[in-house]
């Protein structure tokens, strides 16, 4: 039997797989450790990859009616 194979997962343009990244606000907290906040890619939502999208082109042609 054939075997099916999935959509490749592609790296995602937006942040070329480094989808998470740490950003120090500057200063310190009242223990001495640096304040940072967590930051994720906005276009794959934190994971670091995106689907394959296939786009489709159907062609119209103008004043022809079904």
């Amino acid at each position: 039997m054939p075997q099916h194979s999935h959509a490749p997962a592609r790296v995602c343009p937006s942040c070329d797989g480094f989808a998470t990244a740490r950003v120090t606000l500057g200063g310190r907290d009242r223990h001495g450790h640096l304040r940072t906040i967590t930051v994720h890619c906005p276009a794959c939502h934190g994971t670091g990859i995106r689907l394959a999208v296939r786009r489709t082109h159907i062609a119209t042609t103008v004043g022809v009616s079904a």
